[in-house]
């Protein structure tokens, strides 16, 4: 899900650079900042998965601009970090793979928006409905959170990027649908199942590296 220069009109751009700014904005100052600054630790783990996060952005495949897929490993995140922290952290990804010249610094808004923002939210909404609609599991927050989020994260980030290219007259629906639409449940259970074996490792060994996962609430209590 990434767009190159001169495809999305200048009103567009605009509005999702406006868009992306007040969240990343939000995300400045929702920071745990005081954790941050005091744990090295903390600084290593989302500096290492930042620059990994780039590293498995540059693989992509795609028939023409705007219409490629690759895994996001925003759920992991999400999960690990807190909706704020992976927000940095992708749109950081986002601007090294600027510089490098992996993407276009005209759509780097639109790419924030539907590429980290929108599949951020979409992880964290699914965090939350387990949250309050189910009791605390280990295998409840792993398959539901992790799998089942990280697939509802690429579908509704995909279908943003998708609805922003037809409703900008980009391309055609057909098209749209044809080379990208229609592929996006397959590339749902691998990233589910990306985002899932890399959630049960750090459960299993660092659970202490997930912020949104307290063991004492999942496994002691239960």
């Amino acid at each position: 899900m990434s767009l190159t220069q001169g495809l999305i009109s200048t009103s567009w751009l605009w509005g999702t650079g406006l868009l992306a700014s007040l969240v990343i904005l939000w995300a400045l100052i929702r920071a745990p900042w005081g954790v941050l600054t005091g744990e090295r630790r903390l600084q290593h783990l989302l500096f290492g998965a930042t620059v990994v996060l780039m590293l498995m952005w540059t693989m992509r495949a795609g028939l023409s601009p705007g219409l490629s897929i690759h895994f996001l490993g925003m759920t992991t995140l999400t999960l690990m970090f807190g909706w704020d922290l992976a927000i940095l952290s992708g749109s950081l990804a986002l601007v090294g793979m600027a510089i490098i010249g992996q993407e276009s610094w005209d759509t780097l808004s639109v790419n924030v928006l539907c590429s980290v923002v929108v599949p951020v939210l979409a992880s964290l909404g699914v965090l939350r409905l387990v949250e309050a609609k189910l009791p605390p599991n280990f295998f409840v927050y792993l398959f539901l959170c992790a799998f089942f989020g990280a697939g509802v994260a690429t579908a509704v980030g995909g279908m943003v990027m998708a609805l922003l290219l037809w409703v900008d007259g980009v391309y055609p629906w057909m098209k749209i649908y044809l080379e990208y639409v229609r592929f996006l449940p397959l590339i749902m259970f691998p990233e589910g199942l990306l985002n899932g074996i890399l959630m049960t490792g750090m459960m299993v060994f660092h659970p202490d590296w997930i912020r949104t996962f307290d063991a004492r609430r999942y496994i002691d209590e239960q």
